[in-house]
């Protein structure tokens, strides 16, 4: 082989090494909330940011899901931590905001105002977001009927999987076949 072609055959390696290097990066994920993020009553094993990192990994997909829950913290204790909860090199934060502002007398306007201004910081870093927000059948509440069951955090996981896969494009475009 001349100098050239092994010159040339060395570039073409490095080239594909680094588009497939583009799709096995990580995906870095941290779900912020409260309690039922963290885990309350089955544990950060237990909750839904390990089990959605589960089923990620089941799908092929190379993520980590930090779990950023604090117990009884509202949405302006959300907003005040979102920097130093959600590090350099985040992909996607899901935003669980719960229902501790209701319990904690925080208004409407305020609860949204919060919201909105985590969402602003977090996409002014490039960070895409999922808010997850939505309305949770009870039969996935504990006793308490404020924290979730182990089914409950499986059926989140399940519900934020799609959102996940469809947000980062990573997770289902293979990379491009040599011709």
């Amino acid at each position: 082989m001349t100098p050239f072609r092994k010159r040339s055959a060395a570039i073409a390696i490095c080239c594909v090494a680094a588009v497939c290097a583009a799709f096995t990066k990580p995906i870095h994920i941290v779900a912020v909330g409260a309690s039922n993020t963290q885990g309350w009553y089955v544990g950060r094993q237990g909750a839904y940011p390990a089990k959605l990192e589960a089923l990620l990994r089941e799908k092929g997909v190379n993520a980590t899901v930090a779990n950023a829950g604090v117990p009884f913290d509202t949405t302006a204790g959300m907003l005040k931590r979102i920097d130093s909860d959600v590090p350099k090199g985040t992909d996607i934060v899901i935003l669980q905001p719960g229902g501790n502002d209701r319990r904690f007398l925080v208004t409407k306007e305020q609860r949204a105002a919060n919201i909105a201004a985590m969402e602003r910081r977090l996409r002014d870093r490039a960070i895409k977001v999922i808010l997850y927000d939505e309305e949770i059948p009870p039969q996935y509440y504990a006793f308490d009927l404020i924290h979730l069951t182990a089914a409950g955090h499986a059926f989140i996981a399940s519900q934020l999987l799609p959102r996940v896969l469809e947000i980062d494009r990573r997770a289902t475009v293979p990379p491009p076949r040599a011709r």
